[in-house]
């Protein structure tokens, strides 16, 4: 990347920085950040729940399998 291609870049994104930053009040980043922040707890606990879910739906599925193969070699011999 050249010079020119880069400041060019940079004066770009820093236009758009200044010229969006007094029309974003302060109450819109507030609320940007707690929204964000709910969402980030929502996806976290909903990531938990699922894998003890399937988890456990896996463990239960695991342990019946051993014990109905462990009936059947027993009703075999």
């Amino acid at each position: 990347m050249s010079f020119k291609s880069l400041s060019t870049i940079v004066g770009t994104c820093g236009g758009t920085f200044l010229a969006t930053w007094p029309v974003i009040g302060s109450d819109d980043l507030i609320r940007t950040g707690i929204l964000a922040f709910v969402g980030a707890v929502v996806s976290f606990s909903v990531s938990i729940s699922l894998k003890i879910v399937v988890k456990n739906l896996f463990s239960a599925k695991f342990k019946s399998d051993v014990s109905f193969r462990k009936k059947k070699d027993e009703t075999a011999e």
